[in-house]
């Protein structure tokens, strides 16, 4: 039986077709979505030499079944994440819990059996999530979106909404979301437990199939209280939109930061930061705390499987930024953040 929601807010159900933009505007060109301050589109002369080009591949850590996991309750005007795996997190915000990108499958690609195998297990299982309010989707990435693990949420936990960009709406409702809502940049709502939602930008793109390229709308989340501010960044190059989001929103309290699959440079650039990037948009968001993401979990890139974190504390110290603001989580490990100052 689903979990029940007592306090949950539940948005009215969206049976519309997906969301476009009206107009054409700075990143939606009448047909497709596209990114103001880079192309991510390659050619396939690239994409060959992408290819040709693979690095080492990674060697699994020892296997290490996921501890029983017991959530914390946050104080008023704390914020707890729980890194499970990828860009997968528990955000406890609030008195609301929010999952983002949740990829619970063994393979990031199609029907959870092709791709990239995972070399973690995700961190906390499944059955020892608590009740989860909203789940929060960046983009359409396999990497990012997991059909079967969305079927689950909805059908078996009992998931009552998802928030996502432009154009993904009709794969949610096909995964069984009660809720479903379509967000073009900047776009804000109201979330659960008095929580607010906004959908801000991000240097990235989508697709599923050779296709549909572009098609619907990449992204990235802020989740405020009047006490705290939670910024997951989904995907993205290094661009200027780390500026704006935090001249927009003032000090980030925790900023969820991606710092893996960048290699080779030439190529990955546009849509994936280095940990150099990585403290550089921590920078630009005036962000308190940094914590990283979207390592370790699927081999995406040349790069080995420790070299980001590697790569971060060498650039945390070229940087000059104190390495107690810009964590490396463990798996698993729910990590506890206070309020900010008055």
């Amino acid at each position: 039986m689903p979990p029940h929601h007592p306090t949950s807010r539940v948005m009215p159900r969206d049976d519309s077709q997906p969301r476009f933009p009206a107009v054409p505007s700075d990143h939606w060109d009448g047909r497709r979505f596209f990114n103001p301050h880079a192309d991510t589109d390659k050619s396939p002369r690239e994409l060959w030499r992408l290819y040709k080009a693979r690095g080492p591949r990674w060697t699994p850590p020892d296997p290490e079944p996921p501890s029983p996991f017991r959530p914390i309750t946050p104080a008023r005007g704390e914020v707890a994440v729980t890194f499970i795996g990828q860009a997968t997190f528990l955000i406890q915000i609030g008195g609301a819990a929010f999952l983002t990108d949740p990829v619970y499958s063994d393979h990031a690609g199609p029907f959870g059996r092709l791709g990239p195998k995972r070399v973690r297990p995700p961190a906390v299982r499944m059955a020892d999530l608590p009740v989860i309010d909203a789940v929060l989707l960046s983009h359409n990435h396999y990497d990012h979106l997991d059909a079967p693990t969305l079927r689950h949420l909805a059908r078996r936990r009992g998931v009552p909404q998802v928030m996502t960009g432009l154009g993904n709406g009709p794969m949610m409702r096909r995964a069984g979301f009660d809720a479903v809502h379509e967000l073009d940049w900047w776009d804000s709502l109201p979330g659960p437990h008095g929580t607010r939602i906004t959908f801000v930008p991000a240097q990235h793109w989508s697709s599923r199939t050779p296709f549909d390229r572009r098609r619907t709308l990449w992204g990235g989340f802020v989740v405020e209280t009047p006490e705290a501010a939670v910024y997951f960044a989904g995907d993205s190059g290094y661009c200027p939109h780390f500026r704006e989001i935090g001249r927009r929103f003032g000090a980030i309290d925790v900023a969820l930061l991606p710092i893996g699959a960048y290699e080779p440079r030439w190529f990955m650039a546009a849509q994936h930061m280095n940990p150099a990037d990585a403290v550089r948009a921590h920078r630009d968001l005036g962000a308190r705390h940094s914590v990283a993401m979207h390592f370790g979990t699927f081999q995406l890139t040349a790069e080995g499987i420790d070299a980001p974190i590697r790569a971060l504390h060498h650039a945390l110290a070229e940087q000059a930024v104190d390495p107690g603001h810009f964590a490396v989580p463990g798996f698993g490990e729910p990590m506890r953040f206070r309020r900010r100052p008055a």
